[in-house]
């Protein structure tokens, strides 16, 4: 790796490593970085690159084994905290097939509160855990959340009524409110936007983990007889695992590239040029109001809110009371816990799918568009079939159908991350992303209710509406990011710049000296990305281009 003022990759792609040189430059070179009046206002990443229009080319050969270290490091722990957190939000769930509505005597909308709850005080905290996400640590900061909510399930074992249930359930909502912006930022700082897609939707894929694992946890302290009651079981066993399992987050979990202790100086160096072509820079820590303003203004953002809010409310019902429908097809409690691990399954598999079918196609709209067509045929079948002992093979069927939705989530969450720029700006976006998926699965429960069984008809009519508007939504999105990126190369063009250029943070580097040729084209050019690192918002930065 050597400095170079020069940011053009040669045909062949092979830059000879100077180890001396590095070393050089590591010892002597003086850092050009911000002053100490404005240094918090600058990206992180400037106190290890020096001058933000100073690149430092990398080899392939280096960038694979600096991206091997990140993801060895930082994608276990949160995969593990997102896995824990999924356990105990919907340790409700399992714990509605163990009889906790007869043994707390709740009654009417009562159980589907005590899940729409965690989400309105994840709502109500989330502009106050966004600005603390700015300020703090996000490491520490997390680790505190994950270790308090841990605590929290664990003692919501001891409520025996609805009061209890859903002041637990509400502070359960608080500690996690942290998890999903947090993750998202982390995913943006370490991971080229080609990479966002694949490893955001492994850590949701959580979901389907933990529907597999809960599952059968639940099957299996469910035959627990004791003092306590199985859904005490549940609820304290699951918020145990969590207290303990939480120091990980804060001795492994850095807080950024620039402060990794798993890479060198010139590991981070490589990290940090990697996110360069991102143009959406690392992390500050001040708080930017004129980036709020901007968000406000910003079309996107409110696409993004309805987009979210209409793929959370059916995920906010089913996700309470999936078990419910099952039980309704006719099965015991045993073999209803049984029969909702398949749908966790696939859901990993259409999760994981959908993020590398558009890793290939270097778009979202398609397989957002498409994800959203099984669920309503398999929710209309559901609607029209009875409930018969000989109908439970085909509602069965059906209601794996529905699992398709849960690949909605991660690429909605991915295409609104990979659009937006600035460090606060995409902190307020995601707070934003996040209260209407709060919003959205606080509705989702209250369609449902617990003396509508086994048909549950209200809900899943609400669920094909929510279906059907996010398919016509996800089109609208894509035409109106496609004039932005017009917009965008007339700024280009305006300044002197090439107008039509390509996207460096979705391809390889194999796919760069195939498209070397098409450089030399008239009127093609290649972005130098010098304000990658400056905070500046997708609107203010002309290099930007958005993912459609």
């Amino acid at each position: 790796m050597t400095a170079s003022r020069d940011p053009s990759i040669d045909s062949t792609h092979k830059v000879v490593v100077d180890e001396q040189r590095i070393e050089d430059f590591i010892e002597k070179e003086p850092v050009a970085g911000p002053s100490t009046g404005d240094k918090q206002a600058k990206d992180a990443a400037l106190e290890i690159l020096g001058s933000g229009t100073e690149h430092h080319e990398i080899t392939e050969e280096e960038d694979r084994r600096v991206l091997r270290k990140i993801d060895l490091w930082v994608m276990p722990v949160v995969l593990l905290v997102y896995f824990l957190q999924q356990l105990d939000k919907s340790s409700l769930s399992y714990t509605s097939v163990f009889g906790i509505v007869e043994a707390t005597g709740l009654v009417g909308t009562q159980y589907s509160w005590l899940s729409s709850i965690v989400y309105l005080a994840q709502l109500i905290w989330q502009p106050i855990s966004s600005f603390l996400l700015v300020k703090l640590p996000i490491a520490k900061y997390l680790f505190v959340n994950v270790c308090m909510w841990g605590v929290v399930v664990a003692a919501t074992s001891a409520a025996h009524d609805f009061r209890g249930l859903i002041t637990a359930r509400f502070f359960l909502g608080i500690f996690e409110a942290s998890v999903a912006p947090a993750f998202i930022t982390i995913t943006q700082m370490w991971w080229r936007r080609r990479e966002q897609t694949m490893r955001l939707s492994m850590w949701m894929a959580m979901n389907g983990g933990t529907g597999m694992v809960g599952s059968l946890l639940s099957w299996g302290l469910g035959h627990i007889h004791g003092r306590l009651q199985s859904y005490q079981v549940i609820f304290l066993f699951i918020g145990l695992l969590t207290v303990v399992c939480s120091p990980i987050v804060l001795l492994v979990l850095p807080d950024s590239p620039s402060t990794a202790k798993f890479l060198s100086r010139e590991e981070k160096i490589v990290a940090l040029e990697r996110l360069r072509a991102n143009n959406q820079g690392t992390e500050t820590k001040v708080w930017k109001w004129e980036q709020v303003w901007d968000l406000l203004l910003d079309l996107k953002t409110y696409l993004w809110f309805c987009l979210l809010f209409l793929c959370a409310v059916p995920s906010g019902g089913i996700g309470a009371f999936g078990p419910l429908i099952i039980a309704g097809f006719g099965f015991d409690q045993f073999y209803t816990i049984l029969f909702n691990v398949p749908f966790a399954f696939i859901q990993i598999i259409i999760t994981l799918s959908a993020a590398w079918i558009s890793t290939k196609l270097k778009l979202k709209w398609p397989v957002i568009f498409g994800l959203s067509i099984p669920p309503i045929a398999g929710v209309v079948a559901l609607l029209k079939l009875g409930r018969d002992k000989e109908d439970r093979g085909a509602l069965l069927a059906c209601y794996y159908v529905l699992s398709f939705f849960n690949g909605l989530q991660p690429m909605l969450y991915t295409w609104s991350a990979q659009n937006t720029a600035g460090h606060t700006k995409k902190l307020c976006t995601t707070g934003m992303v996040f209260v209407a998926q709060c919003a959205g699965n606080i509705v989702g429960p209250l369609l449902y209710r617990t003396d509508e069984k086994p048909y549950y008809r209200r809900g899943l009519i609400a669920n094909l509406i929510c279906w059907i508007a996010l398919a016509v939504l996800t089109l609208i999105t894509a035409v109106f990011l496609a004039f932005r990126n017009k917009q965008q190369a007339t700024a280009r063009r305006r300044l002197g710049k090439a107008g039509k250029v390509v996207d460096r943070s979705l391809e390889t580097y194999s796919e760069r000296r195939a498209e070397s040729d098409e450089y030399t084209k008239p009127g093609q050019g290649e972005l130098k990305n010098d304000k990658a690192f400056d905070d500046l918002t997708d609107t203010q930065n002309e290099d930007f281009i958005y993912v459609l």
